[in-house]
């Protein structure tokens, strides 16, 4: 293999080529970055987490498919991912992860002791949840907390301190991955249900789409006792309406469960959570 495909190969084992991850692991980041600072955040800490974010999710990619290496093969959408074609060694795909996150703790050295003590759990996470599909029923539960963990560190980083708002904020990010996620792990239902592997298409059956839309609500709610509490204005609101404009567009494509369908609304997340930052970073400019 020369360097060129090496490094095609290492790019799909990083999904680099899909950055649907890579935004999902972003924006609530930025909520937290924007918040803490009162929408000034220090740009420098800004571009160390958006730096970190890339990183963090290369590695968590290059982890799941290394728990995944005997059941992607399995898959119809992921048996050409890399590990699973054997176009790399397990121990390959041990060492780019931990390369990867090695990068991103050295990204974070310059900032504070608890940003620093943070960084630990939110590696363990992030390794850790491949593993939960084989015995957790929501698995989704723990990639929103993993996904959503860039919020704590985010105020620690800005402030020093790590306020109730922050795990506020990370549980309502843990409903936004159950329900993004759950329309992911609808495209795979009837290969997830032959393998064996935990997820929350398959936990919440015929009430999926419900429990889709339920986390929604539940998102929206908790992100509407924040603007309360933060005495946002218009700007604010007129984002959170946004979001839940498209989260009705999803229940348009995820009602008959076509995976195409569903996998459609699982990439528009990206724009739910776009659409919440604009409103958070329009509320603090126009103050």
């Amino acid at each position: 293999m020369t360097l060129t495909e090496r490094l095609n190969v290492y790019e799909k084992l990083m999904r680099l080529d899909k950055p649907i991850g890579i935004l999902l692991l972003l924006w609530p980041t930025l909520w937290g970055l924007w918040i803490a600072s009162y929408g000034h955040p220090n740009w420098v800490i800004v571009w160390i987490f958006v730096l970190g974010t890339v990183l963090m999710r290369s590695a968590g990619c290059v982890i799941n498919d290394y728990a995944d290496r005997d059941i992607d093969p399995l898959v119809a959408r992921t048996k050409d991912r890399p590990l699973a074609a054997g176009l790399i060694s397990k121990e390959e795909a041990l060492a780019l992860a931990s390369t990867l996150a090695l990068i991103a703790f050295a990204l974070i050295l310059p900032l504070n002791k608890l940003t620093l003590m943070l960084s630990v759990p939110a590696l363990l996470l992030a390794a850790s949840y491949p593993f939960t599909k084989r015995f957790f029923a929501l698995p989704q539960a723990y990639l929103g907390i993993a996904f959503g963990f860039g919020i704590p560190m985010a105020f620690a980083a800005q402030t020093g301190q790590v306020p109730a708002l922050a795990w506020i904020l990370l549980i309502a990010n843990m409903f936004w991955a159950i329900a993004y996620d759950t329309e992911y792990a609808m495209v795979d239902r009837a290969d997830d249900a032959k393998i064996g592997i935990k997820t929350s298409a398959l936990t919440f059956g015929k009430y999926d789409v419900v429990a889709v839309m339920f986390c929604y609500a539940i998102l929206l709610a908790i992100l509407i006792k924040v603007g309360v509490q933060l005495h946002f204005k218009w700007p604010y609101y007129l984002g959170l309406a946004t979001a839940a404009g498209l989260m009705a567009y999803h229940y348009t494509l995820i009602q008959k469960r076509e995976p195409e369908k569903c996998f459609k609304a699982f990439l528009h997340n990206n724009w739910v959570g776009a659409a919440i930052f604009a409103g958070i970073a329009l509320d603090y400019w126009l103050r």
